[in-house]
């Protein structure tokens, strides 16, 4: 076993003298040694709830007959972050995640990792230092929000409705009582926020590419089959460390990144599954593009929509029958079956055990909401190395949309020009120096995105941005635009009236500007600055790559 670094020996007399001063015991001494991964903190309702799952999975861990060992990792929540400086150090936080996993699991020797994520960052955080040290790893969130229940309309409603609802109030549309009501409703516990936003996108990815056993995703994190997963879940990586496997480079093949972006395509998850699976696999070695994901879209029918897109959530899928239930439904050949999986299965097998419970929430092919997947991605003079859209949660009226462009040099800067009024109808905002290195961050635009759909400009404006979206985004918004301004691209360049035309179908973005005339700007453009000097944001910005590459820290 590889804890026998620190527990085999007499010359591990001083490390077992400190196990035990930590309340082990010598007949736990030939026990696997399993490393909790836990990334509980008070303050974020994702999170909010893990103290007790650490607890338990102690408690299952032991019974199994491994010795459980519990660290923390950060976790931002982006919900609190969003709208000020915070949200800079979100996208950073998932390097910081992968190095404290990395320093923990090589400095204490475990045997194996079970990983208790929730939100955006944490999960893909967890698996690039879990691939790093490539020891048996099961991942185990702590489940998805149920939905609230929105006062003014008596449907469901979730964090997205309250980003809108401040549109909606600063409109007009919607009193200040109804926005307080709209914020009292909408969040009703513990657990990832409630639609196919980033976190929970991230978490039923991890059924797909084989970490995680099924229902990860999409049990609710206040159902107590919660915690029957995680009884289930702490049992099996005590098996796997005592047979040393699979290993999750074993398990994060090009295969299972097919699958992964398979699933993401036919659920229309987040635009950033794009930025994390793009890191993921190029920490495992994989040779994954965009052009890869554009070439799965195009095969993918469309056949679960859930908020922001639609109506449904995170609790309906579940209901309906799961992620397993959504790759069932996929035409035969589109889901690689023999990728084997955390659970000793292939996922054929878990794909053959899973019943489709409702014909509404995961549609028949025949009644797929499109013959392609629900994400994007587009190129052009304004992208040359491109750009991401959620296609499933664009209006039909603005899959082909040409206006003018109204600039904005930040995220705060936007979101006062719309609160404002300065964007009218036929405008296509353009948010620029967020990215990776010129925000740095690449902070999310949920704020901007919401006060134009709360305005009732969602099918009159677009967005186009550098930066990056909530997975609570919908709407004609583009992001991920690379290269980025910080770097050169095009977007830097950009003035007040130009014309953009955003066409989805085609893959395109493109600014109606010469090449003579794009020269001539390039060569009055003033040197980027970096906007923050000191701390660990100034040494990200010089040290990340580019969001084509999923924003990695360069070699």
């Amino acid at each position: 076993m590889i804890s026998d670094q620190i527990k085999a020996g007499k010359e591990r007399a001083p490390h077992r003298s400190l196990l035990f001063a930590c309340g082990m015991h010598r007949k736990d001494i030939k026990k696997p040694f399993i490393g909790i991964v836990n990334s509980y903190e008070s303050f974020v309702p994702g999170h909010c709830h893990l103290d007790k799952v650490g607890k338990y999975l102690r408690k299952c861990i032991e019974e199994a007959g491994g010795v459980a060992m519990e660290f923390n990792t950060i976790a931002v929540c982006d919900g609190i972050a969003m709208g000020h400086q915070g949200m800079k150090y979100s996208l950073p936080s998932r390097e910081l995640i992968a190095d404290s996993v990395e320093s923990i699991a090589r400095a204490h020797c475990f045997d194996a990792l079970i990983c208790v994520p929730n939100c955006d960052k944490i999960v893909p955080g967890m698996l690039i230092g879990a691939l790093r040290v490539n020891i048996p790893t099961i991942f185990a969130s702590g489940g998805p929000m149920a939905p609230g229940k929105n006062p003014l309309t008596g449907g469901d409603s979730d964090l997205n409705t309250v980003f809108e609802g401040v549109g909606a109030e600063n409109a007009g549309k919607i009193s200040a009582r109804d926005l307080e009501k709209i914020e009292e409703t909408s969040c009703p516990g513990c657990g990832s926020c409630s639609g196919m936003f980033t976190a929970n996108s991230m978490n039923c990815l991890y059924e797909a590419l084989g970490l995680a056993l099924p229902g990860n995703g999409t049990i609710l994190a206040t159902d107590p089959r919660r915690n029957d997963h995680y009884r289930a879940s702490a049992r099996r990586i005590v098996e796997m460390a005592k047979k040393g496997g699979p290993l999750p480079r074993e398990i994060v093949t090009r295969k299972a990144m097919d699958n992964a972006l398979t699933l993401d395509m036919a659920m229309g998850g987040s635009t950033n599954t794009v930025l994390h699976t793009l890191a993921i696999a190029r920490e495992a070695g994989i040779d994954f593009t965009l052009e890869r994901m554009n070439e799965i879209s195009a095969r993918t029918p469309y056949i679960c929509k859930l908020s922001p897109s639609g109506h449904y959530h995170v609790a309906d899928l579940d209901r309906a029958g799961g992620i397993m239930a959504i790759l069932k439904r996929l035409p035969s050949g589109l889901v690689h079956g023999d990728c084997i999986t955390v659970s000793g299965k292939t996922i054929a097998r878990q794909i053959q055990a899973a019943k489709i419970k409702d014909d509404d929430v995961i549609r028949k092919l025949s009644d797929s909401y499109s013959s392609d997947g629900g994400l994007a991605v587009l190129w052009g003079n304004l992208a040359e190395k491109g750009a991401v859209v959620k296609k499933g949660g664009v209006a039909p009226s603005m899959m082909s949309f040409t206006g003018k462009a109204i600039c904005f040099e930040s995220q705060e800067e936007a979101c006062a020009g719309i609160l404002g009024g300065k964007v009218k109808p036929g405008h296509v905002v353009v948010i620029r120096y967020e990215g990776p290195k010129g925000g740095p961050g690449m902070q999310e635009m949920l704020a901007p995105t919401s006060y134009i759909i709360g305005a009732g400009l969602g099918e009159s404006v677009a967005l186009i941005t550098d930066g990056r979206f909530s997975g609570a985004t919908h709407g004609a918004c583009v992001g991920h635009v690379s290269p980025e301004a910080a770097e050169g691209g095009l977007i830097g360049l950009l003035k007040n009236g130009d014309e953009i035309t955003i066409d989805i179908p085609k893959r395109s973005i493109v600014a109606k500007l010469s090449k003579r005339e794009i020269a001539a700007r390039r060569k009055q453009a003033k040197p980027w600055t970096p906007r923050i000097k000191g701390g660990w944001l100034e040494r990200y910005a010089r040290m990340v790559g580019n969001a084509s590459t999923g924003a990695s820290l360069k070699p």
